[in-house]
């Protein structure tokens, strides 16, 4: 069974103290169980959050199933999302995109045999001046890339490897 850290509970315990209102912390909450759990959000992290933060789990539910940047599978050591808005469709993410999961042996939302990838589409990543871009998260940070081609692209991921 997922538990949190001393440190995670820590986190989310000075989360809950910036707010007025429990509810205002599940978002930051959330991030902290995805981030102790590989990068996922399972029914036990909400269940933990629950408790730790003495909110229904069905309200934390609610608000996990809602926005899309939890992950509800478990996802490689590098998530790569690709924009998918319009701005990077017109010139060429739907291309970058066949071509990260043909090189990376991988349909979208599936995790490489090495556990180390993951491609996923996301909504508008906020770029559409420097279209197409991706952001590839890891447990540690977060990195965008613009102006990718899929070679481009694919010599930022096997950097990565």
């Amino acid at each position: 069974m997922f538990q949190l850290s001393s440190e995670a509970k820590q986190q989310v315990l000075n989360e809950l103290k910036r707010y007025e209102s429990k509810q205002s912390a599940v978002l930051p909450a959330l991030y902290i169980g995805q981030k102790e759990n590989q990068g996922y959000i399972s029914p036990d992290v909400i269940k933990a959050l629950s408790v730790l933060m003495e909110i229904p789990e069905s309200q934390i539910n609610e608000v996990f199933t809602f926005y899309t940047m939890y992950n509800k599978e478990k996802v490689g050591k590098h998530h790569i999302q690709i924009c998918r808005t319009l701005s990077c469709m017109l010139v060429g993410a739907q291309e970058l995109t066949e071509h990260l999961c043909k090189e990376l042996n991988v349909k979208l939302g599936e995790v490489t045999r090495d556990g180390k990838f993951t491609v996923t589409e996301a909504e508008c990543l906020g770029s559409c001046g420097t279209a197409p871009m991706m952001q590839v998260t890891s447990l540690d940070s977060d990195k965008y890339y613009e102006n990718l081609t899929p070679e481009s692209a694919m010599n930022i991921v096997r950097a990565m490897k």
